[in-house]
């Protein structure tokens, strides 16, 4: 006989008692069996990564270039060209972090109405209107002769750039794949270590040619239009629909599918946020004010520059990892774990002054981006199920576009008070051992949540 979720909740019969003492004690033999029987299915199954990518090439090159192009509305991108633009509109650090900040915020609050499409549309109507805006967001930014225009241009980079396209790659891969999505990620996610890798250098030269920040810009554009939307419409037209053997052995921590206004009311929702924002956080902190920092401490840009393929390397080596651990185990397995490199990385970066505290701070911030990027993109479907999966993941990625916001935004603002870069660097890796703790706790509730709605005899079995 199987109980009622509903009727469980907030039960105080013993009957109900008995079972969530069995499911705490079962936890791990649950866990064991489960692993076992996967085990069992798993051969007939498996495919080697060169299968799996032959026959998947279609939905994986698109999920790639997806990311790929989300680049152009990513810190990292904007921040290659923060001290023209504070130079062009007389902007202080504190000033252009804050329009920074506010564009971000109005991407942020946009992006769950903008995501609801991809409950209802295919995902390749979605990228129609998607990718000409980013291109327009970027000749904007170009044209801009007003702050008020400049601010247009951010907020559309950051919504159909690093909102939009990301959304779309995580959300209709999440629904492609369902046994293989750990590893289906960590092959999409490198579209945007590409984009990490290369763009930084090739803009730096193309300035360095032209003698203009402008001209990378237009590349830009031109590049989004005549190569990333004919490609995409074309990949994407066809979807991928998962076989039946693969909804059997896929992980999954959920009794049910969540909706949105049910996870809002969610206590561990904000235990799980509490973590997964710290690293985007970071993020945008440093390389929104890499050009602060590069002035600060003498480095060569061209040499910090090249620090960022050290970055995508160790994402690229350490996502493909991520991705079979999580098929593996599960996302909630590895999430304890989630900060821990990332503060080694913002304490290295902010105790060792020479230039090998960059490079040492990008290869240890590449392997927290591989562990952020796949543990990201598997979490909410293994937590929350899928029907609603577009809204929920819109809602996430609206708080994780908040955070990129603030971090800029209170950064530049520091840094005008006099507590520099470095300094707030230290505090984020405190605040990293105090999310470990929260995620470690946000875990153990969602696999007795999930345990303790399952079947008396299966808790005993």
């Amino acid at each position: 006989m199987r109980v009622d979720p509903a009727s469980a909740e907030g039960s105080k019969s013993p009957h109900i008692a008995r079972m969530r003492i069995q499911a705490e004690e079962a936890d791990f033999g649950d866990h064991m069996r489960e692993d076992r029987a996967v085990k069992a299915i798993m051969p007939a199954l498996k495919q080697d990564s060169l299968g799996f990518l032959r026959l998947n090439l279609r939905w994986l090159s698109a999920g790639f270039l997806m990311m790929l192009f989300s680049c152009f509305g990513q810190t990292f991108f904007i921040g290659l060209s923060a001290n023209d633009l504070r130079a062009a509109f007389h902007l202080t650090n504190g000033g252009f972090g804050g329009l920074y900040m506010l564009a971000t915020l109005a991407s942020a609050l946009t992006l769950p109405w903008f995501g609801r499409p991809l409950d209802r549309l295919p995902g390749w109507k979605v990228v129609r209107f998607t990718l000409p805006a980013l291109a327009l967001a970027c000749v904007f930014l170009v044209a801009a002769r007003s702050v008020f225009v400049l601010w247009l241009a951010l907020f559309m980079l950051r919504l159909f750039g690093q909102g939009m396209m990301s959304e779309i790659a995580f959300t209709v891969t999440g629904r492609w794949f369902v046994a293989n999505r750990g590893r289906a990620m960590a092959l999409i996610m490198q579209g945007q270590q590409l984009g990490m890798a290369v763009l930084p250098l090739l803009v730096v030269l193309a300035e360095r040619a032209s003698g203009s920040w402008r001209a990378a810009w237009f590349a830009s554009a031109a590049l989004i239009i005549l190569l990333g939307l004919p490609a995409l419409l074309a990949l994407m037209r066809t979807p991928r629909v998962p076989q039946s053997q693969e909804r059997k052995i896929g992980i999954r921590h959920t009794d049910r599918d969540w909706t949105r206004s049910e996870v809002v009311r969610d206590r561990v929702f904000y235990l799980l946020l509490a973590g997964t924002i710290i690293a985007p956080f970071a993020g945008s902190m440093v390389f929104f004010d890499q050009d602060y920092l590069i002035a600060l401490r003498g480095y060569d840009p061209v040499v910090f520059a090249g620090a960022f393929p050290v970055m995508s390397v160790a994402t690229v080596l350490f996502g493909f990892l991520c991705g079979r651990l999580i098929d593996r185990f599960g996302a909630l397995k590895l999430l304890p774990y989630f900060c821990l490199p990332l503060a080694l990385a913002t304490a290295a970066l902010a105790l060792i002054r020479s230039v090998s505290g960059v490079y040492l701070f990008m290869f240890i911030f590449g392997v927290s981006n591989a562990l952020t990027t796949t543990v990201f993109g598997v979490l909410w479907p293994e937590v929350y199920g899928l029907a609603h999966l577009g809204r929920i993941r819109s809602l996430v990625l609206s708080v994780m576009v908040v955070a990129t916001a603030v971090g800029p935004g209170l950064s530049g603002f520091l840094i005008d008070v006099g507590v520099s870069l470095p300094d707030q660097l230290l505090s984020l890796s405190g605040w990293c051992v105090i999310a470990t703790i929260l995620l470690t706790l946000a875990a153990r509730h969602v696999r007795l949540r999930a345990a303790a709605t399952m079947p008396p005899q299966h808790l005993e079995g």
